[in-house]
C-alpha cells in the first residue's frame, strides 16, 4: 500500500508562517589545522611492515601464505588507498592477500550485497589487485563470558592470517575503552550477520564495550588474526595517523588510539540549535546514517543521552546512493524529506535494524514534501516564539560539521570566534520549495 503524504499547501497552512518570517542565513566555515598523513600509501606499507607476522622472525608467516584483509562498509576517505597499498606490500613480501568484506549485516546481509557495498566505496578487485571473497558463512569458534557463541567468517578461518583494517573513532551507540575500531571489526565484521546480531543482542543486556572486549579475546585465541592496520582521521576526514598493531597488542593499544581519535573528532562549532538540517544521511556517512556524536542524541537502549550539543529538531534531506536504500538511523531525525523516504529499501533497513537491536532508529519521522515546508513547520516545533530568532544550521552531512549555513542568531555567535569565518547574511531563496543545492 502506497502512503499518501500531505502536500506543502496543507502542511504550511498548519501554522500560517511564510518564508518571509524566517531569519537570514550566512555561510560559515570553521578553520582547523589538523595533523595529517602526507603519504597514505607509504604509511599503510609501513603499517604492514610493523606487524611481526609479515617480518622475518620466528612468528612470520611463510611465503605463499594466504592473508585475509578486512574491508568495512563505512565511507572512510583514505581506506581504499590503505587497503590497496597493504595488498601491494603483502604481495611484494611473497604473500597471497585477498580482501574480505567485514561488515556484519550490511549490504542486505548477502554476499553479493556486501561486494556491491564495497564497490560503491571504491573498493574493487581492479583497484586492489586481488580477489574479494564474499560469503556469509560463519562458524562458532568459542563462548563469551555469558556462554554465548562467538562467530567468525569461514573465509577468515580458512586463511593463514587475518589482517584487520579499520578506522578508530568514537562509536555512535556507546562509550567505553573500545568503541569503533579493530576489535569491533573483528567481532561484528568477521562475525557477519550471525555475529553482528548476537553481539548487539548481548550488548542490550549488558555493557557494549565489555562484550566487544570479551569476544575479541576469544577471536584472538581461536582465529588466525595476526594484527591490524589502525587509521585515525582528523576533523577533515583525512588520515591523521596510520599504524600497524600486532594482534597481542590490540587490546592495550586500541584504547590509546581511541583517545587520540576523540581529540581530533569533528563536531559542530555551536552547542545549541533549534533545528539542524542534514543534507545527506547514509551508511557511508555513519553506521547510524547520521553520527550521533554530532547530533547529540544516541536514542539507544540503556545509553544515557549526551549533554551537548543540544539540538531540538533534526531534518534529514536525502539518502546517499552507496547506502543502497539502507536508512538505518532515519528515526534519529524529527523531519525527513519525502524523496529520502522514496529511496528507502525497507527490507535492507529492517535487516540491519534487527541485527543492531534498536528499532527506534527505524521509525519514520514526519515526512515533508520540500525544504520550505520543513523550515516553516519547525517554527511550531522548537519552542521559539519569533521565527526570526530560530537557531538553525545546515550541514552537508555529519562527516562535515565544519561547513555550515547558519541563521542570523547563530551567525552572530560564530562571528565572535577566531576559528570560524562567517559570510554575508542573505534571505533564503527557495526554488520550487527546495534549498539551493550548492550553498556552501
Amino acid at each position: 500500500m502506497d502512503l499518501d503524504f500531505p502536500d506543502a499547501e496543507t502542511l504550511q497552512a498548519a501554522n500560517g508562517y511564510t518564508a518571509g518570517d524566517l531569519p537570514r542565513f550566512a555561510v560559515a566555515r570553521r578553520q582547523r589545522d589538523p595533523p595529517s598523513v602526507d603519504d597514505v600509501d607509504a604509511a599503510a606499507r609501513d603499517a604492514v611492515a610493523a606487524i611481526d607476522a609479515f617480518g622475518s622472525g620466528d612468528d612470520a608467516l611463510p611465503a605463499g601464505a594466504e592473508v585475509a584483509v578486512t574491508a568495512g562498509s563505512r565511507g572512510i576517505h583514505d581506506m581504499p588507498a590503505v587497503l590497496s597499498a597493504a595488498v601491494d606490500e603483502l604481495q611484494e613480501r611473497g604473500y597471497e592477500p585477498f580482501v574480505l568484506p567485514a561488515m556484519g549485516s550490511h549490504g542486505g546481509a548477502t554476499a553479493d550485497g556486501q561486494v556491491e557495498t564495497l564497490d560503491a566505496l571504491g573498493i574493487t578487485e581492479d583497484r586492489l589487485g586481488c580477489q574479494i571473497r564474499s560469503s556469509m558463512a560463519v562458524e562458532a569458534v568459542g563462548k563469551d563470558a555469558m556462554e554465548k557463541d562467538v562467530y567468525a567468517a569461514e573465509d577468515a578461518l580458512d586463511a593463514d592470517g587475518v589482517l584487520l583494517a579499520n578506522r578508530i573513532k568514537p562509536h555512535t551507540d556507546f562509550r567505553g575503552d573500545v568503541e569503533s575500531g579493530l576489535s569491533k571489526m573483528a567481532v561484528i565484521g568477521l562475525g557477519k550477520h550471525r555475529g553482528a546480531e548476537s553481539l548487539h543482542n548481548a550488548a542490550i543486556a549488558t555493557d557494549f564495550a565489555d562484550v566487544i572486549a570479551d569476544r575479541m579475546d576469544v577471536l584472538l585465541a581461536e582465529t588466525p588474526i595476526v594484527g591490524g592496520i589502525a587509521l585515525v582521521e582528523n576533523a577533515a576526514d583525512r588520515a591523521a595517523h596510520v599504524e600497524g598493531v600486532d594482534a597481542a597488542d590490540i587490546p592495550d593499544r586500541e584504547p590509546e588510539l581511541l583517545a587520540t581519535a576523540e581529540e581530533l573528532f569533528a563536531t559542530l562549532p555551536v552547542d545549541q540549535l533549534d533545528l539542524l538540517i542534514v543534507d545527506e544521511t547514509g551508511k557511508d556517512k555513519s553506521g547510524t546514517g547520521m553520527d550521533t556524536n554530532v547530533l547529540g542524541r544516541y536514542d539507544f537502549h540503556g545509553e544515557p543521552e549526551p549533554e551537548t550539543p543540544e539540538i531540538t529538531r533534526v531534518y534529514a534531506r536525502s539518502l546517499t546512493a552507496p547506502s543502497h536504500g539502507n536508512a538505518l538511523g532515519v528515526g534519529l531525525a524529527d523531519l525527513v524529506h519525502r524523496e529520502l523516504v522514496a529511496d528507502i529499501d525497507f527490507a535492507d533497513t529492517y535487516v540491519n535494524i534487527a541485527t543492531s537491536g534498536e528499532p527506534r532508529r527505524a521509525k519514520l519521522p514526519l515526512v515533508v514534501p520540500d525544504d520550505e515546508t520543513a523550515l516553516l513547520l519547525s517554527c511550531s516545533m522548537t519552542g521559539v516564539a519569533d521565527p526570526s530568532e530560530l537557531r538553525v544550521a545546515r550541514i552537508p552531512s555529519t562527516m562535515d560539521p565544519d561547513t555550515l549555513v547558519v541563521s542570523e542568531p547563530v551567525a552572530a555567535e560564530l562571528r565572535e570566534r577566531e576559528d570560524v569565518d562567517v559570510g554575508l547574511l542573505r534571505s533564503l531563496a527557495f526554488e520550487d520549495g527546495e534549498l539551493p543545492t550548492e550553498p556552501y
